[in-house]
């Protein structure tokens, strides 16, 4: 699926399934819930917190494809087409980093010890 179908597909659940766009406002503090989400998992996977029995069962694709709905959800109604977007951005980014982090000492490669 293409970022365009993306918006078109989510565009039409809301109007059959989902009746209607929650304000932006709304669909803002959804956004922020939803990264949460990610950032419990994440800490869990992959960081030092341990499971809750909440926790079990949640699956970091899902919650991703969360964050994701409700940013194309943002997108739709405010009229932001996310595939000329994210072409603009990338070029943006390619041309402010273009040795940014190749030259960051930071980033090299790590030695096996």
């Amino acid at each position: 699926m293409t970022i365009e179908q993306a918006q078109a597909t989510v565009d039409e659940w809301i109007t059959t399934t989902g009746v209607r766009y929650f304000s932006e406002l709304t669909n803002m503090a959804i956004l922020t819930e939803e990264v949460g989400e990610v950032a419990r998992l994440i800490s869990r996977q992959y960081g030092e917190q341990s499971f809750k029995d909440s926790d079990r069962g949640r699956e970091l694709a899902d919650e991703l494809a969360d964050v994701l709905f409700v940013v194309i959800c943002l997108a739709n109604q405010t009229g932001v087409n996310l595939t000329d977007a994210m072409a603009r951005n990338l070029a943006k980014k390619t041309q402010r980093d273009a040795t940014r982090h190749r030259d960051n000492p930071k980033l090299g490669m790590k030695k096996e010890e």
